[in-house]
């Protein structure tokens, strides 16, 4: 038996290499040509020379990290972050905001285009807050022997450590301005090392903290986190388990997190695990222009698909005579019968199936006839369940995305094989200063 043959990691140059940078990846990272290699070039921007150091190499393609500007392209800016040259949190604070939402408009409609598609009209970009939008995340911590001392933060780029830094300006400021005091409470105490992480959730009335603990906490770590959250007016909730298996620690009682939806008069209660949209300001007017898109009549019909915790079905509910929801995952169904419940809204069913399961086509309520449908499909998008869609013959169908490329693979599929054109697309700025594209298109009937 042949052994097989260990492929010999290639050594990094030690110096750094200069280059001029000819475009923008879809991670936001600048793309050089060097040695007939492509490196993608973190922190630079497409007009720009640089010198970079490689992080990574092989035969055919490279990464690097930007060491020095030597000229710099009039899109960029002085980052607002102090640790935004080490973060993984973002990746485009150096680029103005301007570049960042013309950057995504273009990566959106060259997918598009790529697959054959264009939108009849694009959209003005949907743009909110740029700084304290995040109202969820995850944050890292870890106690790191060699500083002696707690970090809380999101993970450096590429890398499994956690970034030091004393505030961050995306997350809400309620706990984005206190990284340093929670990391220095955390510090003091017994369990310091069994902190894994932290999870932030923003309603609003309230922001909650979850953290998660490896080992069982002391009487006394206990009182450090409860003193903690008592003076930033925090939640504290502890989690030895699973996600929903949470214990309240402060205060005694408390009222469930939620956000409000005003146009349509709807309120959504959630658990802090569960997926809600990070942006509140962006997700109301993306479910109001979803409902205009939609053109609803008291008579419609609606089939809203991966309908999470009914933060479009309720709304849409408001303004037709029915909708049916459908999600793939058994607790997010019955938490959003419940939201239908506090809303005494009667008139959406919310059923449980496997959109991504051939089982899922044979279903009672995919044979029925809707007048309109209603897309929210995670990245990997909605191609398994679109051949479906054509005997429903609805007249419009709004597709809500956060993936520009499968989006663009089940437009192809919508307009060339069901009989849609693309009337509108346009992005929705839902996490500035990242290269996250969220978007919105419009397809009508032929």
């Amino acid at each position: 038996m042949v052994a097989k043959r260990r492929r010999r990691r290639q050594r990094l140059p030690e110096e750094a290499v200069e280059t001029g940078i000819a475009a923008m990846s879809s991670e936001g990272r600048g793309i050089a040509h060097v040695n007939e290699r492509t490196v993608f070039v973190d922190q630079a921007l497409e007009g720009e020379r640089v010198r970079f150091k490689y992080t990574r190499l092989n035969s055919k393609v490279a990464e690097g990290r930007c060491e020095e500007v030597l000229q710099a392209s009039p899109l960029r800016v002085e980052p607002r972050c102090e640790a935004f040259s080490r973060c993984g949190g973002c990746s485009l604070q150096h680029m103005s905001s301007a570049a960042q939402i013309e950057l995504k408009q273009r990566w959106l409609l060259e997918q598009l285009e790529h697959n054959g598609v264009v939108p009849e009209e694009v959209l003005e970009p949907l743009l909110g807050p740029e700084y304290g939008y995040r109202h969820k995340a995850r944050l890292g911590v870890r106690y790191v022997n060699k500083k002696e001392k707690v970090l809380v933060g999101f993970r450096e780029r590429s890398s499994a450590f956690i970034t030091e830094t004393s505030r961050c300006e995306v997350l809400h400021p309620s706990v984005g301005e206190i990284l340093q005091p929670m990391a220095d409470c955390i510090n003091r105490m017994q369990a310091k090392r069994s902190i894994a992480q932290i999870e932030v959730a923003v309603g609003d009335e309230q922001t909650v903290l979850v953290f998660r603990h490896l080992e069982a906490l002391s009487a006394q770590d206990r009182e450090l986190l409860a003193g903690f959250c008592a003076s930033h007016n925090l939640v504290c909730y502890l989690q030895a388990g699973k996600p929903d298996d949470l214990e309240l620690l402060y205060p005694e009682t408390v009222e469930p997190l939620s956000y409000y939806l005003p146009e349509v008069d709807v309120r959504i209660e959630f658990q802090p695990a569960d997926f809600t949209q990070v942006n509140p300001d962006i997700n109301r007017r993306m479910v109001a222009n979803a409902i205009d898109f939609l053109q609803l009549k008291q008579t419609d019909r609606v089939l809203d698909l991966f309908s999470g915790l009914g933060n479009f079905s309720l709304a849409m509910a408001r303004r037709c005579e029915h909708v049916t929801a459908v999600e793939g995952s058994l607790a997010m169904v019955r938490k959003a019968r419940d939201n239908a419940g506090l809303n005494k809204i009667d008139n959406v069913e919310f059923r449980y199936a496997d959109l991504y399961s051939d089982e899922s086509l044979n279903e009672p309520w995919i044979k029925q006839r809707y007048d309109k449908i209603l897309l929210d499909p995670p990245r990997s998008g909605a191609a398994n369940i679109l051949p479906a869609l054509k005997k429903m013959q609805a007249s419009i169908i709004v597709y809500v995305s956060c993936h520009p490329a499968t989006l663009a693979r089940d437009a192809a599929v919508l307009v060339n094989e069901l009989g849609y054109r693309l009337t509108k697309a346009g992005i929705m700025n839902m996490f500035p200063h990242t290269a996250h594209v969220e978007s919105i298109a419009v397809f009508e009937k032929s």
